[in-house]
């Protein structure tokens, strides 16, 4: 008897962006519009009705911006019901990024209703933070964090590193750390939009020696902390394939849709005509967008990282890291992979050379043969293999 191979389930991600508008002005910002328009609540009606064929697969919906609150507690009493209830197939789940100052009682308890996650963003102790993201961001954030978690609602933060704030990295962690905070890190990043956010931006070789320090801060604290980038740093490693947007060949799996119903590669191109692959009204096949030229323009960085980095021992779990950053530097032209890549090498190397190494001292212990002075010299370096243990037991 010949068994049929069930298909596999690729799960995808649309990001809906009401608004590029933001009551912020962070000083690296390169994602707000002033003068923005809101999506409308037809403009939801017709992201349904484009997904209802699209594909089957289950879909995460995330709302981003600019500031998503702003589209108000109405937009999100209407859609999140339209968008569960009208797409069972695609089994939605919901995620949010928020500063967290629009956050009202009312909009608290739509969100906790769907029980939707929080993500928002904190650059460490409040001086620092509000150097950086602009003066009174960390008591406003932090007021509508305690809102959140006074409805129920679960809030993780993204601290974004940059040029200037990586040199107080222990202060960093250690805000993070004793604030029972969870801790998951952006580099600052160059921008197509202007060239304003560019000074912020984090070297790669800095960037590199950021993510070994918090690989050994957070194995020095693994039961008071969790860093999620290291985690997932740690499964592209031991499990061999990306598990996150920026390691995997995002083009085709993820979308964006702008207020007024343009789909985009990513939140990261909304608002920039020459990146829409089409518009929800539209109803436009997976074909469709990727044959639109921004959708050949993703097809082709991929093509570009099979070619270029064929002979890179990552490749399988790195993909050339994230297409965005890739073209940011270079006006849109594809001349290389995400600057990064230094960055990304070195975490990947150290992890992997720790974790070989203690493998090789654990059989020589088992043997009976002395550690060499290689291990021993490192032997002060917190262990690996709790990460690897927790990880395993999560899966």
């Amino acid at each position: 008897m010949i068994r049929q191979k069930r298909k596999q389930k690729r799960p995808f991600h649309v990001m809906i962006i009401p608004t590029l508008g933001c009551p912020s002005k962070c000083a690296y910002c390169w994602s707000s519009e002033v003068g923005s328009p809101k999506m409308s609540i037809e403009t939801v009606r017709d992201i349904v009705a484009w997904l209802q064929d699209f594909r089957i697969d289950p879909v995460t919906f995330t709302f981003h911006g600019g500031e998503p609150l702003l589209a108000g507690a109405d937009f999100y009493r209407q859609a999140l019901p339209m968008l569960s209830k009208e797409l069972p197939q695609l089994e939605p789940n919901f995620a949010l990024q928020s500063n967290l100052w629009m956050l009202t009682p009312e909009l608290a308890d739509v969100l906790a209703e769907h029980n939707i996650p929080i993500g928002s963003s904190l650059d460490g102790p409040q001086e620092l933070n509000d150097l950086q993201r602009s003066e009174g961001y960390f008591e406003r954030t932090m007021r509508g964090y305690n809102l959140a978690k006074e409805h129920g609602l679960q809030v993780q933060f993204i601290c974004t590193f940059t040029s200037y704030s990586e040199q107080f990295k222990e202060d960093i962690f250690n805000f993070f750390l004793n604030n029972d905070l969870t801790l998951k890190l952006h580099p600052a990043l160059p921008s197509l939009r202007s060239d304003g956010p560019d000074r912020w931006a984090l070297p790669p070789e800095k960037y590199g020696e950021l993510l070994v320090y918090l690989l050994d801060r957070y194995l020095e604290n693994m039961n008071r902390i969790e860093v999620r980038n290291i985690n997932d740093y740690a499964r592209c490693v031991f499990t061999g394939r990306g598990t996150v947007c920026t390691f995997v060949d995002c083009m085709e799996n993820t979308f964006a849709v702008g207020p007024d119903g343009s789909i985009y590669p990513c939140y990261r191109f909304v608002g920039m005509p020459e990146y829409v692959m089409g518009n929800v009204r539209d109803r436009p096949s997976q074909q469709d967008l990727a044959q639109s030229p921004a959708g050949q323009r993703m097809r082709a960085f991929k093509e570009y990282v099979d070619r270029e980095c064929k002979g890179c021992k990552h490749i399988r779990y790195c993909r050339g890291g994230c297409p965005y950053n890739a073209i940011a530097p270079t006006d849109g032209e594809i001349k290389g992979v995400d600057p990064h890549c230094q960055a990304y090498k070195r975490i990947f190397d150290e992890i992997s050379d720790r974790f070989n190494q203690e493998m090789m001292g654990s059989m020589s212990l088992d043997m009976g043969l002395s550690a060499n002075s290689a291990a021993l010299s490192k032997a002060n370096r917190p262990a690996i293999m709790p990460l690897v243990r927790k990880l395993a037991s999560n899966q």
